[in-house]
Parts: C-alpha cells; structure tokens; sequence
C-alpha cells in the first residue's frame, strides 16, 4: 500500500476490490457484445419493463450522454428500441426487445459466475456478513455524498457516521 493510502486502508481496499470486480464483470460481459454497465440497463429493462430514458439515468445512477451512448449500443445489437412517449414529446421509452430474452440468460449466468468469483470460499454467514458491512459502507458515503455539493469536496464523517446499522 502506498504510504500516502495508510491513513484511508479501507477506502484503499475498496478502491482495489472495486476495480478487480470491474475488469473481471468486463471481461465476462465483452463476449456477449456487452459494456460495463449495460448489464444493469437491461436488468432494469427487464424486471420493470419499458421506461423513460430518463428514469434508466436514476435507476443505473448514471448521467444522461452515458446512458444515451450505452441506449444506441444497446439499439444497434438488437437489444432494445426506442420509442417517443406517449405522455411527453420529449420523452423517448426504451424497451427491450425479444432478441435479449437469450441476453437475459447469459447475464444472469455471468452474474452468478461474477458473484462466485467475487465470494470464493466464503461461508454463506461471511457471505452475510460482508454484504452487510458493504451495505453500510454505501449508507455511509451516500449520507456523505448527499450533504456534500457536486463538485465540491465533501466534510469528514459525522460522529453518528459507524453507528448506524444500515
């Protein structure tokens, strides 16, 4: 670990167990035609059905030129197609097509294999345990990120910061 990391060994930890799990779920996905990220596009898409691109944007927290880029990917393999709204001029649905009901399958197994790889010899309590501490982990920099402006650097932990239970 790089003596400047010492103070933040958690933060340094996440940072190398985030960028693992991304190289590993990339390579997974890359032979299915697929981007990071698109993955979760599509889940979404299949679990609630059409919706607003807008919405993909909040459900995926993404930004609106990245989902648009991963919509016309994902339109160009076959995966899904845009539609104007209904309710909104403005508005474009995205829906998923018939062609990524076969999608659906090869994601959900490599989803699996990614959830293997990542937990390896865990026993299903440390399996447990882990997500919980992660869950906390994400509660604690979400609260964090909520109070900090964009753009600006975000204020130390509050003193409440460990003790909740998330």
């Amino acid at each position: 670990m790089p003596a400047a990391a010492q103070a933040g060994p958690v933060s340094h930890a996440i940072f190398r167990v985030a960028r693992l799990h991304r190289m590993i779920a990339g390579q997974l996905l890359r032979p299915l035609g697929l981007h990071l990220g698109q993955e979760l596009v599509m889940m979404h898409l299949w679990e609630l059905g059409p919706q607003r691109q807008t919405d993909l944007v909040r459900l995926v927290d993404s930004d609106a030129a990245t989902m648009t880029r991963s919509i016309k990917r994902l339109e160009n393999a076959g995966f899904v197609r845009r539609r104007p709204c209904p309710d909104d001029k403005r508005a474009v649905i995205i829906e998923p097509t018939a062609a990524s009901q076969a999608l659906r399958r090869e994601v959900e197994r490599i989803w699996a294999e990614l959830e293997g790889a990542s937990t390896g010899d865990l026993t299903p309590e440390q399996q447990a345990e882990t997500l919980h501490a992660l869950q906390r982990l994400e509660g604690n920099l979400a609260r964090t990120a909520a109070r900090s402006p964009e753009g600006t650097p975000a204020p130390g932990p509050t003193p409440d910061a460990g003790t909740t239970t998330g």
